[in-house]
């Protein structure tokens, strides 16, 4: 059976996949959290809760898909992906400025 007649396989897939990458920066914004604790970085620790709470709402739209009508599936994916997209380049975006902030 392909991926294209199980549509369940391939939502499977999918949320793999972003699962994935959604780890990878959340792991990333983890480190970040400790380095802004122990440097008392408040702009820092406000933008990581704000990310935290971004990468909370992508968890609960990835759930949603498994219960999403087939005709709606696309535009969750696509939103899914932007948000997704939005979260790894703020935590990137993040790391670099805190990277910048650490030394000055």
């Amino acid at each position: 059976m392909t991926a294209e007649s199980n549509p369940s396989a391939t939502l499977k897939a999918y949320q793999d996949k972003i699962t994935a990458q959604v780890k990878e920066a959340k792991t990333k914004l983890e480190e970040l959290e400790v380095k802004a604790k122990d440097q008392k970085a408040q702009a820092e620790i406000s933008a990581i809760g704000h990310l935290k709470t971004a990468k909370e709402n992508i968890d609960r739209k990835l759930q949603n898909l498994k219960t999403t009508h087939e005709a709606h599936v696309t535009q969750a994916k696509a939103e899914i992906d932007a948000d997704v997209g939005k979260f790894k380049s703020s935590v990137d975006e993040l790391a670099t400025k805190f990277k910048m902030h650490v030394t000055k």
